[in-house]
């Protein structure tokens, strides 16, 4: 776990001397978050070191949100005069990230397969589609279940 934690630190400094030798206007833990992103997606080994520490840190990720809390509240006399163009950029930014994130999940859902999907599940099952409609599945519909006797094992029709 100390191997990852040195290695985040490590993708850290190199965002941040990249940002400052470059002058970018980007984070420099952006732009080490950014090539960590990429060393994990070329190396299945790091990802698989990685995998316990970035578990462990997400089951403390409440934690983290702690020295935002306090210097939003350090800063909250700087923003005195800006209450409403702050307010109006939280609801316009989660509105947009929401829809975003909305629209992302739509397009990759609509290209996942539905085959052997829950309904398909259901059918095979012994389900029919006229049990949802009110009516009773007929004898030959419903699922069989097995009964052990002695050693032998026998199906018989679910009541």
């Amino acid at each position: 776990m100390l191997a990852a934690f040195a290695t985040l630190l490590i993708f850290q400094c190199l965002g941040e001397g990249i940002s400052h030798a470059l002058a970018l206007p980007v984070p420099g833990p952006v732009i080490g978050m950014l090539l960590l992103f990429i060393a994990l997606l070329a190396s299945p080994a790091l990802m698989e070191r990685m995998e316990a520490t970035g578990n462990a840190l997400l089951s403390h990720l409440s934690l983290l949100f702690v020295p935002a809390g306090v210097g939003i509240v350090a800063a909250a006399s700087s923003v005195q005069g800006h209450w409403l163009a702050v307010l109006a950029s939280l609801i316009l930014g989660t509105t947009l990230t929401l829809t975003v994130t909305a629209l992302v999940l739509r397009l990759l859902w609509r290209d996942t397969p539905t085959e052997g999907a829950v309904g398909d599940a259901q059918s095979s099952a012994g389900f029919s589609s006229t049990a949802s409609s009110g009516e009773a599945p007929s004898a030959s519909a419903r699922p069989t279940v097995t009964k052990a006797v002695g050693n032998a094992v026998t199906p018989t029709q679910a009541p």
